[in-house]
């Protein structure tokens, strides 16, 4: 069975892959399945984004499209800045900028304490899906560190580890990220058979 991944960002695709890599025949991003199409995320929950886009590409496509949607929210901020968190400072994808952004509007609160969050949706071409969610906490801190990972990593800390979410290992990361937890439990689904609808 192939499965489309309702996406073109090269990271998430690469955990996406190491985690799903044994369960579908072939796994493709939009580029390499040659759809050339653009969800509009209008949705006020990741669930929501990522139901949209999934069953967007499984009817586009014909095949199971699996999407996430996922992003950092800042507790003292009333959890932004959330589905916005790509978009956060007006231009999509520059991290840099979302990053000094959230710094900036964190830097007057007590508070810096924060989770990522993911959620992902499988859609089959029969309209039918499975959804999981996942999350992963830590806090946010003034000045970008380590070279891995990419969105909000380099600012966000994890107790636990001593060290932001750029400097653990991409291994490490795979095992406890947001978007981990989010792909195991949907694994556990589908091992259960288990459906949305």
């Amino acid at each position: 069975m192939k499965l489309i991944i309702a996406s073109n960002n090269a990271h998430k695709i690469r955990e996406i892959k190491q985690i799903l890599g044994d369960r579908f025949e072939e796994i493709l991003s939009l580029k390499e399945a040659q759809i050339d199409h653009e969800t509009v995320e209008d949705g006020v929950t990741f669930l929501e984004n990522a139901r949209k886009k999934a069953t967007e590409i499984a009817e586009i496509s014909g095949c199971c499209a699996l999407a996430d949607d996922s992003g950092i929210c800042a507790h003292a901020l009333n959890n932004e800045p959330g589905v916005y968190s790509a978009r956060y400072s007006g231009r999509h994808g520059d991290d840099e900028a979302n990053n000094r952004l959230l710094i900036s509007n964190l830097r007057d609160k007590a508070d810096k304490t924060a989770h990522y969050a993911c959620a992902i949706v499988l859609a089959y071409p029969d309209g039918s899906t499975v959804s999981a969610e996942g999350e992963m906490h830590g806090q946010v801190i003034d000045t970008p560190k380590g070279e891995n990972g990419f969105g909000y990593d380099p600012i966000f800390f994890l107790p636990e580890y001593g060290m932001t979410s750029a400097e653990i290992s991409p291994q490490e990361k795979n095992r406890i990220s947001h978007r981990a937890k989010a792909l195991n439990a949907l694994v556990e689904k589908l091992d259960k058979g288990e459906k949305d609808n």
